[in-house]
């Protein structure tokens, strides 16, 4: 008897746990976007964020760095698990209309569209007429550059202070959420150089405050946090994301109203301070 009402609870077991492992596996998409979402086609955009800036006309074009050279970049992935930003950057900057993206500032893409192209040209085992001829690639006007200045600013304390109190008083499971909540602070600058001159032509800074709330909900199940990715599971890979995109808002509203320096005598003539 003992067997059977033993018997009996496990398959009640499994038949709870097996809808809920099935519930796990749903997928769903578009559910784990951050602050640059949507997509891009030419000056065309769908699904963009609605407060990202834009521009009527477009001001040429652009290299991106991708940061890869940066003395923050490898620490920067150590600890969020975040693997690059610039492709989040170059959907904004395309999105935006503002300037035609070029790969020439992504040095792995670069390296390989030129392997790709002299493959092309001089193999000899391509369609007459490719069109593969010398003279065809667009030279960038000017050049992005990402930095990130503040990404270890972090108030989680307060999130394990919160936790103990409403683990104490309210419920275990409260204080598990609350003492799982994390905030980070997260400031960068972009910097716009025309690449004839060598003239920087813009600079700005973003700043942005993320948590991983969702992620410390997700202790529930799946309904209360979702599945979250490296942007969204950490509160730097999402700050980091916010703080950029306020970084070129910021930019294209002071290009919009974009005045070039003038230095009396021209410049690099020896400018305006006088030395006795």
């Amino acid at each position: 008897m003992t067997k059977s009402i033993s018997l009996v609870h496990g398959v009640l077991a499994i038949s709870v746990c097996v809808p809920m492992l099935i519930s796990c596996a749903n997928v769903s998409t578009g559910t784990g976007s951050t602050l640059v979402s949507g997509a891009a086609g030419g000056g065309a955009s769908v699904g963009a964020n609605a407060m990202l800036e834009r521009c009527d006309k477009t001001l040429g074009t652009i290299a991106i760095d991708d940061g890869r050279q940066a003395n923050w970049y490898h620490q920067f992935g150590a600890m969020t698990q975040v693997t690059t930003i610039e492709p989040l950057i170059r959907l904004a900057v395309q999105q935006s209309n503002c300037f035609v993206i070029t790969s020439v500032g992504n040095q792995r893409t670069d390296n390989r569209l030129s392997q790709i192209t002299d493959k092309q040209r001089n193999s000899g085992e391509y369609r007459a007429g490719s069109k593969q001829e010398k003279g065809q690639r667009v030279a960038a006007d000017y050049y992005l550059e990402p930095q990130i200045i503040i990404n270890n600013e972090s108030t989680g304390q307060v999130g394990g202070i919160v936790g103990g109190v409403l683990g104490g008083l309210v419920h275990p499971g409260l204080g598990a959420i609350a003492g799982g909540f994390e905030s980070r602070v997260s400031v960068v600058t972009l910097s716009l150089f025309d690449i004839r001159s060598s003239i920087q032509v813009s600079a700005s800074e973003g700043s942005a405050t993320a948590s991983n709330f969702g992620a410390a909900m997700s202790a529930f199940g799946g309904g209360a946090g979702g599945a979250l990715g490296g942007f969204s599971r950490t509160p730097e890979g999402k700050a980091t994301v916010a703080a950029f995109f306020d970084a070129f808002n910021g930019m294209v509203r002071a290009l919009k109203n974009y005045e070039a320096q003038n230095v009396d005598g021209g410049l690099g003539r020896g400018g305006a301070l006088k030395v006795n």
